[in-house]
């Protein structure tokens, strides 16, 4: 049973699908376990868990109701997706490879935590990601 697991809203099924195939396939060797265009559904699954689950945001407005209300409002971000990965600095030139766009470069940490170097990007939808490695 998923106990708990990642589900992105995207606006943009399609490209989102490419993105996370690509650099989970590139970073980790995942495949999605099905990609579903006209449920706007695609899941990845971690040994036999949910690991990420993209659903097309306009499908889920219809379902709870919001649908009316405004796509977009300026705010700060409210998640963040984080990858713990080998090498940060050859993680980021998978995710722009796929699309990602960098928001801080790569750097150390050592305030955050002993050995601890992050970067910062955004995915195709403006989800925010954090790639690390300690």
């Amino acid at each position: 049973m998923d106990a708990l697991y990642p589900r992105l809203l995207v606006r943009d099924f399609p490209a989102s699908v490419e993105f996370y195939r690509g650099v989970l396939a590139t970073l980790f060797g995942v495949e999605p376990v099905k990609v579903v265009p006209e449920a706007s559904y695609a899941n990845w699954d971690l040994d036999g868990q949910a690991g990420l689950v993209l659903f097309g945001r306009s499908m889920i407005a219809g379902t709870v109701g919001t649908g009316e209300l405004a796509a977009e409002v300026p705010a700060q971000d409210r998640s963040m997706l984080v990858f713990k990965v080998d090498e940060v600095d050859a993680a980021v030139k998978v995710f722009t490879q796929y699309g990602g766009t960098v928001v801080a470069e790569a750097q150390d940490r050592p305030r955050w935590g002993p050995n601890l170097r992050t970067a910062h990007l955004r995915d195709p939808e403006g989800n925010l990601l954090e790639l690390q490695s300690y």
